[in-house]
């Protein structure tokens, strides 16, 4: 079928804002249009390849960052504490685990959000739903909660602030290796997993000191003193991904370059819908959340027409069961992919299917059914002959305390203490490490 970047909207478009000026909208994704790419084609190519090496086993995926980022946490501090932990766990995972980590954010324009209803109502008074900064704010006012497409500019330059600060941070000295004890955080320094980070930094710091005894120059090494850091977010507002979307000039190929990797979401995965419409043309790695009610034969065509050249790399799918249902579940989804030829990466969500409420209303996770579950996706693929890619937190470098477990043990009264989220509970920075080291365990074996 013939594509092109606005094909799209002949097809039904789940999960978009209920745009009250039409003007308006096509004003601000035309001044989005004539703006530069946040990302660019080359850079897509480059993880696409490392991309291509999950699938193959050569290299293991750590995507991971907030929920639902806000405006008000664009900060160059705010973003420093999440890559901070983000190179911590790729040191863990590399060093520990013995393998090469592809490194994925979830920054830089994960700025909507799907919600279940157009409208919330609060003591008897219905607005729209909160969709994330990029379209109306959380506050609960009629002016607020009005969808506004001038968010979009907004968050094209918050975006390209985050990107500005990433790409100084990870070429400018920052994510070095010889920096490695700075990136532990004051509050993580005295815990259990602190202090195995600090004996693991010890011994890199050994193995740089021994590659200079015998001459090297390190400083000089980009493998040393720089990091590949890419961008993703999940791609709802259609009209924003169209005016970022651009021809390459080398290859005459279309790339959305509002970040390196988009993916598309439970509830906008529709086989003959607009999402699936729009990245079936686009050259970027998609990923596809999967979760327990899927339809095989569904997902297979899905599959097919986000991937027809069955590209490694290109595709990965995202799966969100809960460690309740893993085990019934992923061992036939990977034998009936495996059986269809498909190259695929595989990668783990285990925030999402172990979300519950706690006492006092609060959502939350707990660590041990997180850990339970990645360890599971580890144990059945190893059992179908499959290769577990990798996973995908929803995570922050801050102190929150929004799920459970973990080395302090927090427990559901401790949710009060610094709840900070927008959306869904984060992996705080501690609890980040301790997955970290355990996941290396797997690896290892």
């Amino acid at each position: 079928m013939t594509w092109d970047k606005s094909s799209w909207r002949n097809f039904p478009a789940r999960q978009q804002p209920n745009w009250p000026d039409q003007a308006e909208l096509a004003n601000a994704l035309n001044t989005i249009g004539g703006l530069p790419p946040l990302v660019f084609a080359g850079e897509i190519r480059v993880l696409k390849k490392q991309l291509a090496e999950v699938a193959a086993g050569q290299a293991f995926l750590l995507q991971g960052g907030d929920c639902a980022e806000s405006f008000a946490m664009c900060t160059a501090p705010a973003v420093r504490e999440l890559l901070k932990v983000i190179l911590q766990m790729t040191v863990i995972l590399g060093y520990a685990g013995g393998k090469p980590v592809v490194k994925v954010g979830r920054m830089a324009g994960q700025y909507a959000k799907p919600r279940s209803a157009d409208t919330e109502t609060i003591d008897g008074a219905e607005l729209p739903s909160y969709r994330g900064d990029m379209v109306n704010s959380a506050e609960f006012a009629a002016a607020a909660r009005r969808p506004d497409p001038q968010r979009m500019v907004q968050g094209y330059f918050h975006a390209c602030a985050t990107m500005n600060i990433l790409r100084a941070f990870t070429l400018g000295g920052y994510a070095a290796l010889h920096r490695v004890h700075a990136w532990n955080n004051e509050f993580v320094k005295n815990s259990p997993q602190g202090r195995s980070y600090e004996r693991l930094a010890a011994q890199i710091d050994q193995a740089i000191n021994f590659m200079k005894v015998v001459g090297l120059n390190t400083e000089e090494m980009p493998q040393l003193t720089q990091a590949s850091f890419f961008t993703s977010h999940e791609a709802l507002l259609l009209g924003y991904e169209e005016a970022l979307t651009r021809r390459d000039s080398t290859t005459g190929d279309w790339y959305d370059c509002s970040a390196h990797m988009l993916w598309i979401g439970e509830r906008t995965r529709q086989a003959d819908g607009a999402h699936v419409e729009f990245f079936r043309g686009v050259h970027n790695p998609i990923g596809m959340k999967v979760g327990p009610n899927h339809d095989l034969d569904d997902l297979k065509k899905l599959v097919a027409a986000l991937n027809p050249a069955n590209e490694p790399g290109k595709l990965t799918l995202i799966t969100r069961f809960g460690v309740k249902k893993i085990g019934e579940i992923l061992p036939p989804l990977l034998r009936a992919m495996k059986a269809e030829g498909f190259n695929l990466v595989w990668s783990c969500d285990p925030m999402h299917g172990n979300t519950y409420t706690a006492e006092g209303g609060r959502k939350t996770r707990g660590f041990d059914d997180i850990m339970a579950e990645i360890r599971a996706f580890f144990e059945i693929h190893w059992a179908e002959g499959t290769v577990p890619g990798g996973v995908h937190f929803e995570m922050t470098g801050e102190h929150v305390t929004e799920c459970v477990g973990g080395g302090r043990q927090l427990l559901p009264h401790h949710l009060e203490e610094n709840y900070q989220t927008m959306c869904d509970p984060r992996l705080n920075a501690e609890q980040s490490l301790e997955l970290a080291f355990q996941i290396a365990e797997l690896l290892r074996n």
